[in-house]
């Protein structure tokens, strides 16, 4: 009696992996239209790349040409746009990175320019006192991060050599 009972959920559980081993071609389908999106993605950003590099370049030929000397206003423009191309690059740079570690250092890195440009970005007022001082603090701390994880991989490199 207690055989019989097992036997329907035994056929009921090889349905259900019969079932799930057929779609193990679906999954391979949905990697394959994945990746594709993948690399139409990595194809439109590194042209975008491009276009922010263009467009800097032509901000600061055109500032340049019409100021001589450029005014602390004018640099502090070219200076976030460069920031914000530095981020595009560094984005652009993840889509590469096969390596977990290299990957995570790098967003760490995004983060920490991230930080910086909305510190330049932040007017030297008293009310925005308090958030400056934290994200001066924040950007302290990736910063710390990011030289003690190159520190610790430096090491473990010369350990396997």
């Amino acid at each position: 009696m207690k055989d019989t009972e097992k036997t329907p959920a035994l056929s009921v559980i090889d349905k259900i992996v019969n079932k799930l081993n057929h779609l193990d071609k679906i999954d391979k389908l949905l990697l394959q239209v994945i990746n594709l999106l993948k690399y139409i993605f990595i194809i439109t950003m590194i042209l975008y790349l491009f276009i922010c590099i263009m467009s800097l370049s032509h901000k600061i030929i055109s500032l340049t040409i019409s100021q001589g000397a450029l005014d602390f206003q004018s640099i502090k423009t070219i200076l976030i746009d460069g920031l914000f191309t530095l981020i595009v690059i560094a984005i652009v740079k993840t889509l590469f990175i096969k390596n977990g570690y290299d990957y995570a250092i790098t967003f760490l890195e995004i983060g920490f320019v991230v930080v910086i440009r909305k510190l330049i970005l932040l007017e030297t007022i008293p009310e925005e006192a308090m958030m400056t001082l934290t994200l001066g603090f924040t950007s302290a701390v990736f910063f710390a991060l990011i030289v003690y994880v190159h520190i610790v991989k430096k090491k473990a490199l010369e350990q396997i050599a």
